[in-house]
């Protein structure tokens, strides 16, 4: 055994024995200053972030670090868990910090697999989610191309890319260890909008001794808070443009997940309806007589109409991506916005609005404070001409879909039978999820938008759809959080065909970590979202099914330790599979034949606009008359 790695056993030994680092620093079972390899410098400086997961692949450019992770597993202090993609592990990193708050790291080698996991942190990326990833690069000597490299005789490409994406920084001094975790800590605990931090590890530089290491000079987790804006003139602009109105709309984002009650006592000071973005849902509970529920290109009827009908909007944690307000055209009777956000360029991305930069709650705080002691309190109304009209509204979605539920299946001729709808296998499965208390998790396509315009959720966590990045296979993946979390729960994953395709490793990787959970395929042969978006903007579609027929049940089967079972097709055979795939102590694969087609009823429509094919001209049009 080498000397670095008798040493480094005893570091972890010590560290495990005294709780942290720094414990055993200042019991003097470590060194204050001791010479360690970048590699376990990098690992020690996570470790006093409380940072012990590690998901992913190695490879030829991480051998030194995976050495460091071996020793530092089997003391007990971190724990690698080793997948089979690392889109996967960039997904399972991502849904670990969204669901649970826990930052993890994902780790691959140079080339391939660090572009996959690159592709992979848009999720996180997107969604203001924080997570460390760790890439090998090419060596600094330069003494030839190196393997899977990018093939160009520039320098430091890999930082060019990955800096495009989010904060990242390469290691080519081992002693720059200390400014490159300083500067990830920031990036990931950024209170305003977290994202990946990408750490480059030069392959030659990883085992570089770092002399007389100051073990104490490892940043620690320290909480970074965030402020409430102090200009009490955007308070009292705020307060007059409320007294003048009567048409109150708030629109939440993913930026207001902390300041539910909040928006609810702001709402009812106001006399305000409520439209929740698709990946809020339950922040906001559903049943709560000012929540219109879904608004956006594929929002509700009635968080459409409150929307569109508002004279005045208030945007509460919200970046504006396209189909959130219709490509801008969703306010088209509103005279302004009030716009809460901590992040500058957010708050101030409409025209014509005021925003009020900050802590989204602490800032919803100090406006109630202002409209209270200006004496406003609309709620005493009870039902005003506006929220009666938005209540109509809101009936009028129940009935809508309740048309669907009431006729669950159609004919369908891929599938020579009447089988289920999307809607109302959706709507199935959810009510199932929702009563045995199963985290929902919906996949990219026709299955996310039918879902979030379905789901009914009490409270915030109930569901995760990645609307930020509408990425593939990603709610595949999330579901192996639960396996990795502290304390996970049951999960079931809401996917298409197609989706499930992108990433079925996790039929391996659930079986190998132990998950329990649930994988729902709605089988439509089509991408039916995509299909649909054609049929409507040229009348036919293209290239969009398939012909290949796809046994997900016999599939599953085929791996020892999941199970697949036949989902039927009507509401009772569905919710016999559910019962049985629920029973199963692993991961179970519901194979669900679902209907593709013109037929209205198996759909939930379109009651927003879009920038996207022919309907760019006119979307940009009105964009411009609205003027926001």
């Amino acid at each position: 055994m080498s000397k670095t790695i008798s040493e480094r056993l005893l570091r972890a030994k010590a560290i495990k024995n005294r709780g942290s680092l720094e414990t055993a620093v200042e019991s003097g079972d470590l060194k204050q200053f001791e010479d360690i390899s970048l590699s376990e410098a990098l690992v020690l400086g996570l470790l006093n972030q409380k940072v012990t997961k590690y998901i992913g692949i190695f490879g030829h450019g991480t051998t030194a670090i995976g050495e460091v992770l071996r020793i530092y597993e089997d003391a007990g202090l971190v724990k690698m868990f080793n997948v089979r993609h690392e889109t996967e592990a960039a997904h399972i990193a991502t849904a670990l910090r969204w669901q649970y708050g826990e930052v993890s790291v994902v780790i691959t080698s140079i080339g391939p697999g660090a572009m996959h996991a690159l592709a992979g942190s848009l999720a996180s990326a997107n969604n203001g989610l924080g997570v460390y990833h760790i890439y090998g690069d090419e060596s600094t000597h330069n003494e030839g191309p190196n393997m899977q490299q990018i093939p160009k005789h520039e320098q430091e490409l890999f930082l060019k890319l990955t800096s495009v994406m989010g904060k990242s920084y390469v290691l080519h001094t081992p002693e720059a260890i200390f400014t490159a975790l300083r500067w990830g800590y920031a990036t990931v605990h950024n209170p305003g909008f977290a994202s990946p931090f990408y750490f480059l590890m030069p392959m030659n530089i990883q085992p570089m001794i770092i002399k007389n290491c100051n073990l104490m000079e490892f940043p620690k987790l320290e909480p970074i808070n965030s402020v409430v804006c102090n200009q009490e003139r955007q308070f009292e602009k705020s307060v007059n443009l409320v007294k003048n109105s009567n048409r109150i709309t708030i629109k939440i984002g993913g930026g207001s997940i902390n300041a539910g009650p909040e928006i609810q006592h702001l709402a009812e000071l106001i006399d305000a309806v409520i439209v929740t973005g698709p990946n809020v849902s339950g922040i906001i509970p559903y049943q709560y007589k000012r929540n219109m529920i879904v608004g956006g290109s594929k929002g509700t009827l009635c968080g459409n109409y409150a929307m569109n009908e508002a004279d005045l909007v208030i945007v509460i944690g919200a970046r504006g991506v396209c189909q959130w307000d219709c490509s801008g055209t969703a306010w088209k009777h509103a005279k302004r916005i009030i716009n809460f956000n901590i992040d500058m360029y957010d708050a101030t991305h409409y025209n014509n609005a005021i925003p009020l930069i900050g802590d989204v709650k602490g800032n919803l705080i100090e406006l109630i404070r202002y409209l209270e002691r200006d004496g406003l309190n609309r709620d005493k109304k009870l039902f005003s001409p506006w929220l009666n009209e938005n209540i109509e509204k809101k009936k009028d979605w129940g009935n809508f879909k309740q048309k669907r539920f009431d006729n669950p299946t159609i004919f369908d001729p891929v599938w020579g039978k009447k089988v289920l709808t999307q809607p109302a296998a959706i709507k199935v499965a959810c009510d199932f999820a929702d009563k045995n208390k199963a985290v929902k998790y919906f996949d990219s396509g026709d299955v996310q938008a039918n879902g979030f315009q379905l789901v009914e959720d009490s409270v915030y966590g109930q569901t995760y759809t990645d609307t930020g990045s509408s990425y593939m296979g990603f709610a595949l993946s999330a579901l192996l959080a639960n396996a990795i979390a502290d304390k996970g729960v049951y999960g079931i994953a809401f996917v298409g065909d197609g989706s499930f395709m992108m990433n079925p490793q996790i039929l391996l990787d659930g079986t190998q970590h132990g998950l329990r959970a649930m994988i729902i395929v709605f089988d439509n042969r089509c991408m039916s979202a995509i299909s649909s978006l054609q049929v409507a903007q040229y009348g036919k579609t293209f290239k969009t099914n398939d012909s290949v027929i796809v046994d997900y049940a016999a599939w599953a089967n085929s791996i020892k330790g999941a199970k697949g079972i036949y989902g039927g097709s009507s509401p009772q055979e569905l919710v016999s599979a559910l019962h049985e795939g629920f029973k199963f102590p692993g991961l179970s694969v519901i194979h669900v034949p679902v209907y593709c087609g013109a037929d209205e009823l198996g759909g939930l429509g379109v009651f927003g606009e879009w920038n996207v094919g022919n309907w760019c001209e006119l979307v940009q049009k009105e964009h411009h008359s609205i003027g926001f």
